[in-house]
């Protein structure tokens, strides 16, 4: 019988990827997206059949994490048999800007979403994003057995959510797992976020389209896997006889400064001749090592991960070189801005 799976966030980077995975597997699949003014679903696009087409199996839903009426009407209306909540305000350093909508969203949006199963009485299975960003300040390695010191905003709304995804497991019987997942990239990552920001301005400064890339924390070390495979623990979990929380990492631990370092050197370019370190960049406290320690998800759900540190910057490198050369083509042509605002 053909499964039905419902995506909060299935425009970022972990939903499309996640989609893909799903609708290999003969899943139906729906996602929950905001409205926008501007189109936002670049990263699913190609998964779209005619819309005329009676074999479709992707379909995208107006909803939002703070409304939790049209949350409720959506888990009676599409009835899903497992739900993948990965909306969220995601960005660490931004969540100091915006604490309180990072909490509505991040942390009481998690909550909109349990109650909506528990009011709803459907039978499904629900997976929760964590992050690896509730650890904060303990030390490594960090494992699901380590205690929580959040350091950000962001950090502090994931811990709510994981614990109330806890609470309903056990005072509700819902099929609920927390995935604790370390840094994971792609070539979908946002450009904000600090391992895309570098790929792409390295492309750019290699191709001439701009002079400097900003910085803050280049001694901050972060366990990097990459997203696509990553998703795969995430339909894995949903796949066992009982729910339970998992870490998903690498095991692997690299600085900010490698990761530059390693990128600009795949062009044949000298990063300290580029990178300026900004304050602006600095987060209010910072968190300086997140390791994951994932044996409990490598013995229980048979899951290792195979892309490594220097793969996963090439194919960002790789991505971000094509789509610069493009961009190229433009600006040569009068039609593209090199404006400094690139740069940040």
């Amino acid at each position: 019988m053909e499964k039905r799976a419902l995506i909060t966030g299935i425009t970022g980077q972990d939903g499309s990827y996640l989609c893909e995975l799903l609708l290999a597997k003969g899943y139906e699949v729906h996602g929950i997206r905001r409205r926008s003014s501007s189109f936002n679903t670049e990263r699913i696009d190609h998964l779209f059949k005619d819309l005329h087409d009676p074999k479709a199996k992707l379909f995208l839903h107006y909803g939002d994490l703070s409304v939790s009426g049209k949350l409720t009407d959506l888990l009676y209306s599409i009835q899903p048999d497992e739900i993948y909540n990965l909306g969220a305000q995601s960005h660490v350093r931004i969540s100091f800007e915006m604490p309180e909508y990072t909490g509505d969203i991040t942390g009481l949006g998690t909550l909109r979403l349990l109650e909506a199963i528990r009011q709803s009485g459907i039978k499904t299975r629900f997976y929760q994003a964590s992050s690896s960003e509730m650890f904060g300040s303990s030390p490594p390695p960090q494992s699901e057995l380590t205690p929580f010191q959040p350091q950000s905003p962001y950090g502090a709304a994931k811990v709510f959510a994981y614990h109330i995804c806890k609470n309903y497991r056990e005072a509700y019987a819902i099929f609920a797992c927390n995935g604790i997942l370390f840094n994971h990239e792609s070539p979908r990552r946002g450009e904000t976020f600090v391992t895309r920001k570098v790929t792409r301005a390295a492309a750019r400064i290699k191709l001439g389209l701009q002079e400097k890339l900003y910085l803050g924390n280049l001694d901050a070390k972060r366990d990097w896997g990459f997203a696509g495979e990553f998703v795969e623990t995430m339909w894995l979990m949903l796949q066992q006889d009982k729910p339970d929380d998992y870490v998903i990492a690498t095991g692997e631990t690299h600085s900010v400064k490698e990761f530059v370092e390693r990128t600009f050197e795949k062009l044949n370019l000298d990063y300290e001749k580029h990178v300026v370190i900004d304050p602006i960049y600095f987060r209010p406290s910072e968190v300086n090592i997140l390791l994951g320690d994932a044996s409990k998800a490598k013995r229980t759900l048979g899951w290792i991960p195979r892309v490594n540190f220097d793969q996963l910057i090439d194919m960002m490198v790789e991505a971000d070189m094509a789509a610069c050369q493009r961009e190229k083509v433009l600006c040569d042509a009068g039609y593209a801005n090199t404006s400094k605002a690139n740069e940040q």
